[in-house]
Parts: structure tokens; sequence; C-alpha cells
């Protein structure tokens, strides 16, 4: 618990610096493990500020995501995670609201090591997400998300976790 409160404090001052020169976006999700565990997500965004292969289709941009997530168990296997994590959205140009696709890999830091019938293994923990919604046009989002956390096999068992959630952005 000691190492998680202190890589929350390290990344809540790197990003109070970083939050000084740009503007954060704020999240919030509600969503589900493949066994039903319910998972809350807050979360902090920072865009790249970057356009890549931008064409009449759309283009490519990005964002730093900061989160945490509490997944609501029983008084034995509820559990707490942080995470930190590029991610890659390309958004299509259709007007006022754009679809757009989003995948990242980032790292992440759990509380403990077990959650519902599965032992991660280690806290840490690295998180692939895949992701598509709509983008408003003065900056509100909503969409759906799949994340995983899994080891990479670098500590056993490596038994892995999913969420699949659905998410509101919104840019202050």
């Amino acid at each position: 618990m000691n190492k998680l409160i202190s890589f929350a404090a390290v990344a809540a001052v790197s990003l109070s610096h970083v939050a000084a020169a740009h503007a954060l976006d704020l999240t919030a999700a509600v969503g589900r493990t493949g066994e039903s565990t319910m998972t809350y997500r807050l979360g902090a965004q920072m865009d790249f500020n970057r356009s890549w292969f931008e064409t009449g289709v759309g283009r490519l941009t990005g964002y730093w995501d900061a989160g945490y997530t509490y997944w609501e168990g029983d008084e034995t296997s509820s559990n707490h995670s942080i995470s930190l994590a590029p991610v890659f959205v390309y958004e299509f140009s259709t007007g006022s609201v754009k679809p757009y696709l989003e995948a990242g890999i980032g790292i992440a830091a759990f509380e403990n090591t077990e959650i519902e019938n599965n032992d991660l293994g280690s806290s840490f923990q690295f998180e692939d997400r895949f992701g598509a919604g709509l983008r408003f046009a003065g900056g509100q989002e909503i969409g759906l998300r799949a994340i995983h956390y899994s080891n990479a096999g670098i500590k056993d068992p490596n038994d892995g976790v999913e969420t699949y959630a659905l998410h509101y952005r919104a840019s202050f």
C-alpha cells in the first residue's frame, strides 16, 4: 500500500506541473469485469496537441491518461489501482460530432494482487486498451473501452483481468 501511495504522490506532482502549461480534461467511467465486478474510474487526460496523417477522412492524435480505478468487491476482494498510459486516437472528420477509435499501452499499480478469482502475480501491471466513441464540439466525449491488465509474464501467476466501461470526458 505504501508503494501505491508513493506512486500516486509522484504522479500527482508530475501532473500538477504539466497542468500549469496545458489544460487537463477529466473523465469518469463505470464498467464491469468479465466476472461482473463493478469498476469505477476517475481520470485526467492531457492531449498531445499534435496530429499525424491528417487527411479529409480524419487524423491521428492522442493523449496522456492518468487514472484511479476502484474495483468493487466484498470486504476482502475490493481493490484500487492507478495507471498512466499514452493513448493514440484516430478521429474521423465528420463535422461537429466526430467518431473515433483509440488504443494504448501503459502501466498500472494495484493495491493487492487479487481481483475476483484472478491472481495478478504482482502489483505492477501493463494496461492495454481499445476504445471507440464520439467527440462533440465543445470538448465533450462519450465512449466504450475495453482495458486489459497483465504483468506480461514477469511474475507467476499472471491471470490478468479486463474491464469493459462506458466513459465520459469533459474539457475545462
